[in-house]
C-alpha cells in the first residue's frame, strides 16, 4: 500500500479500491488464490450451484431523483447476481442507524425495498438492525447480502473465460444518470429534463437476453468507476484489449453538461441501472434488439469491440478522429455514491 491510512479514494472502485482488495482483503482471505473479481462468488453446493454476493450502501443523500437508498440497496445487489448469470432469490438486509432519524423516512425506505423487491421476484429473508449514537453514523446506511441460483453452463460468464477478439460491447443504455443524478441532488442543480438515477433491477432485462441467445461472453454492472473500469478491470492480464467507440457511447445532454461544468468524464460515473454485455458478434443485433423491446434498455447499443491489438489496454475511439488510452480511475471522482 502507497498510503498509511484508508482515503476516500479507497472506495471509489478504481486503482486504490483494487490495491486494497488485493493487498489486503485477496491477500489474507484468499488463502494465496489468484482471483478475479467478480460481482458474486460461486459456490458449488452438493447438487446445486449458487452465486452470493454482499454490498453496503452509504449513498450521500439518502433520497434522491429516481430512488432512495432503500431502492439502491435492493437493485444493487439483484444486479450483482444477475450479471453473473444467475437467478436472484433471496436477499438479508441490515440497517446501521442513527440515533434521531425519523420513523416516517425509515419506513418510506423499508416500504421502497419492499417494492423493489416484489418487481424483482426476491424475497428479503433476513435482516438485522442496529442504533448507533448521534452524530456515530450519517443517518442510515444498509447493508444487502443476495442468493441466486445459476446453472453449470453460465458459470464462465463472472469471469469472462469465452471472450475472443471479435467479440461485441453491448450498453443497455444511457450512461453516467446516477452520479450526475446525485451530484445535481447534492448541489440543488435542476436539469432541464427531468434527469433522474438510472436505478433498476436488470434481472427481468437480463433473463430475457439469456433466452435470446448461448453467446453470452461476460457480464457486469457498470457501478462505481463507472463502465470505463469495468472493462479495464476486464482486459487485465488478458490476451485481448478492448476498442470502444466514443460516438456510439449513449449519454444525454444533461449529462454532458453537467460533466463538463464539473471536469468530470462520463465513462467514469457510477451507474446503478446498466450492464456492460459482451457477446458473441454473431448475435450482437439480436441481444440488442432483445433489451430495446425491454423497459429497462430502451437505449442499448453496441458501443465497442474485442480487439486482438494492444492487448491488457482498452483504447477510445474519439469524436475528434483520434484514439486515446482509457486507464482506470485513479482516486475518488465523487465519494458516497452508492
Amino acid at each position: 500500500m502507497k498510503t498509511k491510512s484508508i482515503l476516500l479514494g479507497h472506495g471509489s472502485g478504481g486503482k486504490l479500491s483494487h490495491e486494497l482488495i488485493e493487498s489486503i482483503f485477496f491477500k489474507h482471505f484468499g488463502q494465496n488464490e489468484k482471483h478475479f473479481a467478480t460481482d458474486s462468488t460461486l459456490l458449488d453446493l452438493p447438487g446445486n450451484h449458487i452465486a452470493y454476493t454482499t454490498d453496503s450502501y452509504v449513498v450521500d443523500p439518502i433520497f434522491f431523483p429516481g430512488g432512495n437508498i432503500g431502492k439502491l440497496a435492493v437493485c444493487g445487489t439483484v444486479n450483482d447476481l444477475a450479471v453473473s448469470g444467475a437467478v436472484p432469490l433471496y436477499l438479508s438486509c441490515g440497517f446501521i442507524i442513527e440515533e434521531g432519524f425519523e420513523f416516517e423516512k425509515l419506513e418510506e425506505i423499508v416500504k421502497t425495498m419492499a417494492h423493489e423487491a416484489r418487481k424483482a421476484g426476491v424475497k428479503i429473508v433476513a435482516g438485522d438492525t442496529k442504533v448507533v449514537d448521534k452524530g456515530k453514523c450519517d443517518k442510515i446506511f444498509i447493508n444487502t447480502s443476495g442468493i441466486g441460483a445459476i446453472e453449470e453452463r453460465d458459470k464462465h460468464i463472472s469471469y469472462g473465460e469465452h471472450i475472443k477478439p471479435g467479440d461485441k460491447i453491448i450498453i443497455n443504455g444511457n450512461i453516467a444518470e446516477h452520479g450526475v443524478t446525485i451530484i445535481g441532488a447534492r448541489n440543488n442543480i435542476e436539469f432541464t429534463d427531468d434527469l433522474q438515477s438510472d436505478c433498476a433491477s436488470l434481472n427481468s432485462l437480463i433473463a430475457e437476453v439469456m433466452q435470446t441467445t448461448d453467446n453470452i461472453r461476460f457480464m457486469r454492472d457498470a457501478t462505481r468507476g463507472g463502465i470505463a473500469t469495468v472493462l479495464c478491470e476486464l482486459v487485465e492480464d488478458r490476451p485481448y484489449g478492448i476498442l470502444i467507440n466514443e460516438d456510439d457511447i449513449p449519454v444525454s445532454e444533461s449529462v454532458l453538461g453537467l460533466c463538463e461544468v464539473f471536469g468530470f468524464d462520463p465513462l467514469y460515473i457510477a451507474n446503478e441501472g446498466k450492464v456492460v454485455m459482451i457477446v458473441a458478434a454473431e448475435d450482437a443485433l439480436k441481444v440488442v434488439e432483445a433489451m430495446r423491446a425491454h423497459e429497462a434498455g430502451r437505449n442499448a447499443c453496441i458501443i465497442g469491440e474485442v480487439t486482438a491489438d494492444h492487448q491488457q489496454q482498452v483504447l477510445l475511439n474519439t469524436q475528434i478522429g483520434g484514439k486515446r488510452i482509457v486507464d482506470m480511475l485513479t482516486g475518488e471522482q465523487l465519494p458516497r455514491i452508492c
